[in-house]
């Protein structure tokens, strides 16, 4: 009895082994696009003078979540059909000004690279019959371990604020109706989100119209100026004669 109940344990801390490197590599995976979108972020703060990026967020699926899905799709359950169907274990959102800005950094991604596109869907250019928009990819990362190299998917979706706004308020209505959203609140959702759409367009023709008139009111003292990690920096003279 001893033996089988020692078997049992080493077969428990072997599985446990093996269930938190398979999470873990999600997680790096995560982190890379993660520092990837802060790099970007940083850039465009100090070099560009303008950052695309308002606000991320991210998030890893629950191994309930993962299970759930697994069976709603009726794929086998095992790690190696998980890695290979379920590619949206862990997810980036990120939040943008403008929908040029959207493509922009898409573009930014996806041309790196240690970077794989294995799903592109353009959800701004083509919505949801429900109104939804959002540019959603689905990127492949390699993740560097101690012993090897794990190839990882992270989802990333991409959108503007009105976007976000309005797929956060229609999650929100759909969860409070259990799915069973009357008629006419689709209907109102369907409008707002066109409205949200115009309101992006407004939004962007002001923004072009505002980067004009910056770009003739700047003054040669705030050109010299670098800052990095909040801390200004003046160069001395000497330095702009490089």
């Amino acid at each position: 009895m001893e033996v089988n109940t020692t078997m049992d344990v080493e077969q428990l801390k072997g599985l446990r082994t093996e269930l938190t490197r398979f999470m873990m590599n999600y997680k790096f995976g995560l982190d890379e696009v993660s520092t990837k979108v802060n790099i970007l972020k940083q850039e465009f703060e100090r070099i560009h003078e303008y950052n695309p990026i308002e606000h991320v967020e991210s998030r890893i699926k629950s191994p309930q979540s993962i299970m759930n899905k697994i069976y709603r799709k009726g794929y086998e359950f095992s790690l190696p059909s998980i890695k290979e169907n379920i590619q949206d274990i862990t997810g980036i959102r990120i939040v943008c000004s403008f929908i040029s800005d959207i493509y922009k950094l898409s573009d930014m991604l996806t041309n790196q690279d240690d970077i794989t596109v294995i799903k592109y869907k353009d959800y701004i250019k083509n919505p949801k019959s429900n109104g939804y928009k959002s540019l959603h990819l689905v990127l492949q990362v390699p993740v560097f371990m101690s012993d090897r190299v794990e190839n990882v998917c992270v989802e990333v979706q991409i959108r503007t604020i009105a976007m976000d706004f309005w797929a956060s308020l229609e999650h929100k209505i759909f969860y409070k109706y259990d799915k069973k959203v009357p008629q006419r609140l689709l209907d109102e959702l369907k409008n707002a989100a066109e409205s949200a759409a115009e309101l992006d367009s407004k939004m962007e023709n002001i923004s072009i119209q505002m980067n004009k008139f910056k770009k003739a009111a700047i003054s040669t003292d705030e050109i010299k100026k670098i800052s990095i990690n909040n801390e200004e920096f003046y160069f001395p003279e000497e330095f702009w004669q490089i």
